[in-house]
């Protein structure tokens, strides 16, 4: 699906007029903030250097990933496990429907999977007469409005506990409730009767570990646990980048990663699945696939400074921090992968020509690069992609056609260029811009750039003596 900056401007338009969702994601995104804040104050000793160690490690596994993709492959299938390759989205769901086929299965009950929603899964499935059937609590409660999640880790943190209630009133019949827990316990009511009968469970991974061929799920609802355990066959996707040689590097990445997520010190259910059901165990699945999916990882890897963005871990907490996603949304992003994160891999995986005006979505304060736990320089990739997106940068990124140049920009840029490069000409224009400043408000409603800046924002305070003023400061060489 290729986006237009039309699309992005009429949906950011109809964002910004929601009082309620931009309260709601005020209200989520501070608390998982605070959290996060308090509890690396707390109890970590050292986070900064469990960044970079965790950076490191995760540097290193990508040098040797097509290494470690056959160590894990060899581990897992003498475990019992059965791999496949898929290239493409396609690719994947294929492997999904063929499964459900040869089992006579026409429904599927789902854990929670970023790379599901990558290869728009359920829409395959439901275009082939099947049933996608979500029992995460929040991929839930989009799925019962036909919405696509609006965050990595909170799918329905859009929504409060009103909006929750009146929606499992109007979708599965229940009395209106807004009580957490009641809440809570419509959603295991209406899921009970779904795990008591299913045959295929699928999940994703967040942490596929080579040396032991087996596969670590983080989850805090149990959900994912009965997805992957209660049923006959269990089918998990997973990202190539999410290999990891050891359990012990996997740790340190978990150590940072729910921190950074929730601002818990732990989930409340670690699923490490090592082989399908063996003759003396009681319960877990019979049959074990994974879908190791490239979806053009490969050509990230290859690019010296872009593979960077395959150490992310799925924390979510650059969205969190993110000054624009808390005022639109993820939804605003038009792709599954929202907020800085979304900024960088999304041109990556499915083009630059799809998803180019995304990269509009960043006032580049660059508090993404300074919270991410793998320390992803996420700002510096953004404003790099721009680069590509006019066609001045490495040109290794799929996607890049004359499409996505804007002949506009290019020639706006370079005057700027230009103006900022003549230390008299800038002078000039500060010092215009300080005389005509008081008539801008004024005549913004007939000129459309400004009508559109100030709709939402406070108009600039733009001084035209800064420079006077900083010559005349103590200990400041004016040249």
């Amino acid at each position: 699906m290729e986006t237009t900056k039309e699309q992005y401007h009429s949906i950011i338009q109809s964002k910004l007029k929601d009082a309620q969702l931009r309260n709601n994601l005020l209200n989520g995104m501070d608390t998982l903030k605070t959290n996060r804040k308090n509890l690396i104050a707390n109890r970590f000793i050292d986070w900064e250097s469990l960044r970079e160690k965790a950076k490191q490690l995760k540097n290193k596994n990508l040098s040797k990933l097509d290494s470690l993709l056959e160590t894990f492959e060899k581990n897992a299938t003498q475990n019992g496990l059965k791999v496949h390759w898929a290239s493409t989205p396609q690719e994947a769901n294929e492997i999904v429907y063929e499964l459900m086929q040869q089992n006579s299965v026409n429904k599927i009950l789902k854990g929670k999977s970023m790379a599901s929603e990558e290869t728009h899964l359920n829409a395959f499935l439901k275009q082939k007469g099947l049933e996608p059937i979500e029992t995460d609590l929040g991929e839930l409660i989009i799925q019962l409005i036909d919405e696509p999640p609006v965050h990595i880790v909170v799918p329905a943190i859009h929504k409060n506990r009103h909006q929750i209630g009146e929606i499992f009133r109007d979708k599965l019949n229940a009395p209106l409730e807004t009580e957490p827990e009641k809440l809570n316990e419509i959603a295991r009511i209406h899921l009970r009767k779904e795990f008591q009968e299913f045959k295929i469970g699928l999940s994703g991974v967040n942490f596929a570990i080579a040396n032991e061929g087996a596969i670590w799920l983080l989850e805090n609802e149990g959900n994912g646990r009965m997805s992957t355990t209660a049923c006959d066959i269990h089918i998990a996707f997973c990202g190539i980048e999410k290999v990891i040689e050891s359990f012990e590097e996997a740790s340190i990445l978990n150590a940072l990663l729910i921190p950074s997520a929730t601002g818990a010190p732990v989930t409340c259910y670690n699923n490490i699945i090592s082989s399908p059901r063996k003759e003396d165990e009681l319960d877990g699945p019979k049959e074990v696939h994974i879908i190791l999916l490239d979806n053009n990882r490969s050509n990230m890897l290859k690019d010296s400074h872009y593979y960077q963005s395959l150490s992310c871990i799925r924390c979510g907490t650059c969205l969190n921090h993110c000054p624009i996603y808390d005022k639109i949304g993820g939804h605003a992003y038009l792709s599954p992968y929202p907020g800085p994160i979304g900024k960088v891999i999304s041109p990556q995986l499915f083009g630059l020509n799809k998803f180019s005006p995304m990269l509009d979505l960043c006032s580049l304060c660059g508090r993404c690069s300074e919270v991410c736990p793998v320390k992803i320089p996420l700002a510096e990739l953004i404003r790099d992609l721009r680069s590509e997106r006019v066609g001045q940068g490495r040109k290794n990124v799929i996607g890049i056609t004359e499409e996505t140049k804007n002949p506009a920009e290019i020639k706006a840029m370079q005057s700027f260029s230009n103006l900022a490069t003549s230390p008299k000409q800038w002078r000039l224009m500060l010092y215009l811009s300080n005389l005509l400043a008081p008539l801008s408000k004024p005549i913004s409603p007939i000129l459309p750039l400004l009508k559109q800046w100030v709709t939402y924002r406070e108009f600039p305070a733009i001084n035209g003596n800064l420079h006077k003023k900083v010559s005349q400061m103590q200990g400041v060489i004016y040249e």
